[in-house]
């Protein structure tokens, strides 16, 4: 049974990473990887994005020098309501879950400001994944642990939904795979179903123009995305 459930956790993974890669190298009018991070850290820089990116180094940093910082700050049984949030800093199972999360931290998160801009970008981000950690640990699905992982499917979440939404070509339908992956993920009780499905709800509220707002804060041409 360990082993069916630990299956279905690894296709839920390649049903969020491979969408989500092919819509970002849409969204860029990119193809090979290194062409892809050159578009998407362009001039103007995303700054919310590098700063993002500054600070989840710096959290590797720092809790490699000083693992006490790993119980200070990650989700525990009883532990205070802040942990949901401080949980996200800290990455819980070694150096694999660090670089990866990393990795996709630095495509995902300034495709996401070129795209919703800094203002959706964050709240995507906050919101989905302090949703899955409160979640995990208040629901008891896994009492201890942090990551950001939640939160950075829960920006690719919402840039699918996002782009389901807005674009009309059949092609897309592939996203459909990511939210899919949210809901199996929550059947087996694991917290980045809770942050895929958060993002997957903010991406719908996004996809709508704001009252007063003429329009969105990006939208997306033959050439790749184009900022408001």
């Amino acid at each position: 049974m360990v082993g069916a459930v630990t299956m279905v956790k690894y296709m839920c993974a390649a049903a969020v990473v491979a969408p989500g890669w092919l819509l970002i190298q849409r969204l860029v009018s990119g193809s090979h990887p290194i062409d892809v991070l050159r578009r998407l850290w362009r001039r103007p820089v995303p700054i919310a994005a590098l700063a993002l990116v500054v600070l989840f180094t710096g959290m590797a940093i720092v809790q490699t020098a000083s693992p006490h910082v790993l119980t200070a700050l990650e989700r525990q049984p009883g532990g205070g309501w802040w942990r949901c949030g401080t949980a996200l800093l800290v990455q819980t199972s070694g150096w694999v879950q660090l670089l990866f999360n990393l990795a996709a931290l630095i495509v995902v998160a300034p495709a996401s400001v070129r795209v919703f801009g800094t203002p959706r970008m964050l709240v995507a981000f906050v919101v989905s994944g302090v949703a899955a950690q409160a979640v995990s640990m208040y629901a008891g699905w896994s009492s201890t642990g942090g990551g950001d992982s939640v939160a950075i499917c829960g920006l690719v979440g919402a840039l699918s939904v996002w782009y389901l939404l807005r674009r009309r070509e059949l092609a897309r339908w592939i996203l459909l795979l990511v939210p899919a992956a949210g809901v199996v993920l929550c059947t087996v009780t694991n917290n980045h179903g809770v942050g895929v499905l958060a993002g997957c709800l903010l991406g719908a509220i996004y996809a709508f123009p704001v009252a007063g707002h003429a329009r969105d804060s990006a939208r997306v041409t033959d050439h790749g995305v184009v900022t408001a």
